[in-house]
């Protein structure tokens, strides 16, 4: 079955930098457009970054110019590269697909931005 596993959160100063990983199992990794979304407390799940199997990328504008989403398809696995954190960045990141008529979730990681 389809599984993502999600990596690399942790706690960051302001300023700092981490980087996201989403392990994918269980489909044809390389081909539907794998995305990151976030869930700060007691707001909606948001979206951050997505990327197509031709590599085409999009952003949200709160994290666009510091953020960078990437894949491998050699490992089936999509990063986050996320630099200059905001206290406002700290969130739940997930990671997400679609294949067909079916969304699948990770079961997320934190990120948390505080001094």
């Amino acid at each position: 079955q389809v599984q993502l596993v999600e990596s690399g959160g942790g706690l960051v100063q302001p300023g700092g930098s981490l980087r996201l990983s989403c392990a994918a199992s269980g489909f044809t990794f390389r081909s539907p457009a794998m995305s990151w979304y976030r869930q700060a407390p007691g707001k909606a799940r948001e979206f951050v970054a997505r990327i197509t199997s031709g590599e085409t990328t999009s952003y949200a504008d709160s994290v666009k110019g510091r953020t960078t989403i990437s894949r491998s398809n050699a490992e089936n696995t999509v990063y986050l590269q996320m630099s200059a954190l905001r206290p406002e960045d700290t969130a739940v990141y997930y990671c997400r697909v679609a294949i067909g008529p079916k969304t699948y979730w990770g079961q997320g990681t934190q990120v948390t931005v505080s001094s």
